[in-house]
């Protein structure tokens, strides 16, 4: 049994060093990776990231993240991702990587991810080329998180796990406005995982999301963002027998 720490959305900035700190130290005791699902600073600026950084430099367990939209507004994410590396973060986007926890292989696959909207509901790739970009970005996104799930399974991981920020169901975003669904995530993105194969699904984005989902084919989803879960992580069991 794997032991998943997982939380997004924690839009850290100069006044929060700290926040956090003592809630991840206690990790080792309950759990054997945390996983970051984006929206890790508020406006994506170096400052910001140094104090990501600083929260979780030197952890005892393996630290894996991917960024989020709000990681991207200040268009420094090579920053951002340069900055949380230094301090030991393992910082994903299209690619996969594997970590040895409870005497186990587990692989993580992240991506961002986009929006789009969900079946009977989406956005198509027609029309004018700024819309028909929208759609690749998401597909192109999609299709590098598939990439990775097959990879890792090509390792021989007992466990996989897909790592987000946007949502890959519409489960994850019940209590969230209808209207703004197809800005929260991407069917595209549950394709890639059921296709792929994947033991867990964890995204965050949906602030007055759900924090339960599950997708078409039968893989758990959590929304952990931080204003869903209201705690500094939740933590999620792999069962690898």
């Amino acid at each position: 049994m794997v032991r998943v720490a997982a939380v997004g959305d924690i839009h850290m900035g100069p006044d929060s060093q700290g926040l956090l700190r003592p809630a991840f130290e206690t990790l080792p005791d309950c759990a054997d990776l945390l996983l970051l699902a984006g929206d890790l600073t508020r406006h994506g600026t170096p400052e910001e990231a140094r104090v990501v950084a600083q929260e979780v430099r030197g952890l005892p367990v393996p630290v894996v993240a991917v960024l989020g939209n709000h990681d991207h507004h200040d268009e420094q994410p090579e920053k951002v991702t340069a900055l949380l590396r230094d301090a030991g973060v393992r910082v994903l986007e299209g690619e996969g990587t594997v970590v040895e926890c409870a005497g186990t292989r587990v692989g993580i696959a992240g991506t961002k991810g986009f929006g789009g909207g969900f079946v009977g509901r989406s956005a198509g790739e027609f029309g004018e080329p700024i819309m028909k970009e929208f759609v690749r970005t998401t597909r192109r996104s999609a299709d590098s998180l598939h990439a990775a799930l097959k990879e890792l399974d090509d390792e021989g991981c007992a466990a996989r796990v897909a790592l987000t920020h946007f949502s890959p169901v519409a489960d994850t975003l019940a209590g969230e406005p209808p209207e703004i669904h197809p800005f929260l995530g991407s069917y595209l993105l549950a394709e890639a995982i059921d296709t792929a194969g994947a033991d867990l699904a964890v995204h965050g984005h949906a602030h007055l999301g759900s924090e339960h989902g599950m997708t078409a084919g039968g893989v758990r989803v959590r929304n952990v963002a931080q204003p869903v879960i209201r705690r500094a992580f939740n933590v999620y069991r792999l069962g690898t027998g």
